[in-house]
């Protein structure tokens, strides 16, 4: 697929998604969510790609936040469109697994886009932050509400009212990313954790992640019902067979997604 700001490809079961104006340190503008939106749309409907990868041209960026000259025009009206916001939502409800492998800073839209991944995996020299207050405005792609719930409304609301830019490694100790590897390792750890998670039989990889995002905001009772109401469409399920029955005889299982 030719894009003009982002390069997307397929390898494989993985459908990768590399934001592509390392001159602009990847920085977020409206073409380049057009183009993220419709790729995302494309391994969407894809039934060979079974996880999706984020990431950025270089080694400087992931996403370097929107772009400024452009922010600069937005008015009120501007705020209530999808925009990002749009786009992280679809991050967030797709039903391929979303890994985000932040080579570089991710800051502002760029660590929304991190946020909105099931996954996300640093390189050592990479920074993370929303620093939208500096600017007079606030994260309007979902970090207001994604980072809390990753990191605990206390450290969301320091990081967010300070502006503060952390390290890979304070990332990582407080749980915004689960992994920190040497930025040459980054890609290929993303795909050995694709890889592993695709061992597992699809329809529970894709119910999992369901239950998880749907259950979280809900109170426990009703999180519950919906685990179980997933549970039962797995134990009916030709996959829970064959993954049962292979275990059993020491094999490895051959899944379907039934």
């Amino acid at each position: 697929m030719y894009y003009e700001n982002i390069v997307a490809y397929k390898d494989g079961v993985i459908g990768v998604i590399k934001l592509n104006r390392p001159e602009m340190r990847n920085a977020i503008d409206s073409r380049t969510l057009e183009e993220v939106e419709e790729a995302i749309e494309i391994w969407e409907k894809h039934e060979g790609i079974k996880v999706i990868i984020f990431t950025g041209e270089g080694e400087k960026s992931f996403a370097s936040g929107a772009d400024i000259k452009q922010l600069k025009e937005k008015e009120a009206k501007d705020a209530l469109l999808p925009g990002l916001s749009g786009v992280c939502q679809k991050i967030e409800s797709s039903s391929k697994v979303t890994i985000a492998a932040i080579n570089g800073y991710a800051l502002g839209g760029g660590c929304e886009l991190a946020l909105a991944c099931d996954i996300r995996i640093a390189a050592e020299h990479a920074k993370i932050g929303l620093p939208e207050l500096n600017l007079s405005i606030i994260p309007g792609g979902g970090g207001t509400q994604r980072l809390a719930r990753i990191v605990g409304k206390g450290r969301a609301i320091e990081m967010i009212l300070m502006g503060e830019v952390i390290s890979a490694e304070k990332a990582e100790n407080i749980g915004l990313v689960t992994r920190v590897v040497k930025i040459e390792d980054l890609f290929q750890t993303a795909y050995e954790i694709a890889a592993k998670i695709m061992e597992k039989g699809p329809l529970a990889v894709t119910l999992a992640k369901m239950v998880i995002h749907q259950g979280f905001d809900l109170d426990m009772k009703n999180a519950l019902l919906i685990e179980k109401l997933a549970q039962a469409i797995l134990f009916n399920s030709e996959d829970k067979h064959e993954g049962v029955t292979a275990f059993l005889e020491k094999r490895v299982p051959s899944y379907n997604g039934n």
